[in-house]
């Protein structure tokens, strides 16, 4: 049987040849960050296939090819801050820190608060603790920062894209979110870039996420 570490290079070799991982830097990401480490013990043999998997209290750790297009969609570089609202198992900010290292910031929200420990968790043991934040809060309300992100990354389906998200947005900032008005159903990953008093929108790809909880979600 192939070690996870093997299986994690597997895993990177494939998404890099169906053009997900497309910049060295989500490659690297992708190499070093270990998802064992963010899933329940019992799920960890099943920690490099591509599909998602059941975290507890009804959520899921995205499919690692969801995770790296997201990360490619909002073209992150070094120095960055960034606010993620669904810490989940706090997988995908681990990514985001690789990504914007050196200098980088990673800010991530959870509403259910024993995730939000569960993320914390992971991530103090994973090493990230210094480069992520986990806040147990309705991220969809937006957090106030010295400083406006120039990145915000929804992990969860909200029927609509969330006001407050786009007001703390840097000018000239990213956001990427599932957006659909009906619970696992029909849903677009949307881009949306601000310039200004502009906010443009572009729907990427039909998805399927869990329903964003909060009161810009499905409450």
């Amino acid at each position: 049987m192939p070690s996870l570490e093997e299986e994690r290079i597997g895993l990177v070799k494939r998404l890099e040849s169906i053009g997900i991982l497309r910049s060295e830097r989500t490659k690297r990401a992708a190499l070093l960050v270990k998802r064992e480490l963010f899933v329940p013990p019992k799920l960890r043999k099943y920690a490099y296939r591509d599909t998602p998997l059941p975290i507890g209290h009804g959520q899921t750790i995205s499919a690692p090819h969801m995770v790296f297009m997201m990360n490619e969609l909002l073209d992150l570089r070094e120095g960055m801050l960034v606010f993620e609202v669904g810490s989940g198992s706090g997988y995908h900010a681990a990514t985001v820190a690789e990504m914007i290292s050196p200098g980088g910031k990673v800010i991530t929200s959870e509403i259910l608060e024993p995730l939000a420990k569960f993320a914390w968790e992971n991530l103090r043991r994973a090493g990230y603790h210094d480069r992520v934040s986990v806040v147990a809060c309705d991220g969809s309300k937006g957090l106030k920062f010295k400083r406006k992100p120039e990145r915000i990354l929804v992990t969860a389906a909200a029927p609509r894209v969330p006001r407050p998200l786009v007001e703390m947005l840097e000018d000239g900032g990213k956001i990427v979110i599932p957006v659909g008005d009906t619970p696992f159903f029909a849903q677009k990953l949307v881009l949306i870039e601000k310039k200004g008093s502009r906010i443009m929108e572009k729907a990427i790809t039909d998805v399927a996420f869990v329903p964003l909880r909060g009161e810009w979600g499905f409450r």
